[in-house]
């Protein structure tokens, strides 16, 4: 179990609040805090949730309307993992709405799942104005919210959707193109990365190929369970 102090000093942390510790604490070090390993990595749902919400680690905390921590089923066998919330993620605090969420539940209803059954968050939990992409600075400061998340869900498989999610998950400056079609592992998990739902929507020659990985996904998923 997480110790009070430092699940005080963990949200103190998280809101963007410093935290002073004495040269030579038995803490589990500075440079953990500040990455924002160590105030994620003993939360429950609820306290990850509040961290969340609460967050200004990065300057999307000023210009979102809320943040959008992610849904569906915590103990998942599946999660989904995309970019960035846009707009109408930023108003509703649930990630993929609108016709690119629209698509994403075909796509999961096409291999026996849904968004109840599937666990589905960002790399980011903020939108980025004008939904540009990502800045690694802000990648960075969610990441121990979404490795966090990981690893509460346990998922059997990830499914990385998109160019965004794919480069930050698994640290590579590869195109979709030529991650999508195979397994990669993250930390022990399998992970395949497919297109995006809103670049299926403009590319709908595309979805064939994002079926043939969905197919991929749900062999690595059913081995691994």
């Amino acid at each position: 179990m997480i110790h009070p102090e430092h699940q005080r000093r963990a949200y103190l942390q998280a809101m963007g609040i410093d935290v002073w510790l004495p040269r030579g604490a038995d803490e589990p070090g500075v440079s953990d805090v500040e990455s924002g390993a160590f105030e994620a990595a003993d939360l429950d749902w609820n306290e990850l949730r509040q961290c969340v919400t609460d967050c200004t680690r990065c300057a999307l905390a000023s210009s979102r309307t809320q943040t959008v921590f992610g849904v569906g089923n915590p103990e998942a066998s599946w999660m989904i993992i995309g970019e960035a919330p846009g707009a109408e993620e930023d108003r509703q605090g649930e990630p993929f709405v609108g016709r690119a969420g629209q698509m994403l539940n075909e796509m999961l209803r096409a291999i026996g799942q849904s968004r109840e059954s599937v666990f589905i968050a960002n790399i980011l939990k903020c939108r980025p104005p004008n939904n540009r992409d990502p800045k690694p600075e802000e990648a960075a400061a969610c990441r121990a919210y979404l490795q966090r998340q990981i690893s509460l869900v346990g998922p059997d498989i990830i499914l990385a959707v998109g160019k965004i999610a794919a480069q930050n998950l698994l640290q590579t400056d590869e195109p979709v193109g030529s991650m999508r079609g195979r397994q990669h592992d993250l930390d022990g998990v399998p992970l395949v990365v497919t297109y995006h739902p809103a670049y299926l929507l403009r590319s709908p020659s595309q979805k064939s190929k994002a079926w043939s990985d969905l197919c991929l996904a749900n062999r690595l998923s059913v081995a691994a369970a």
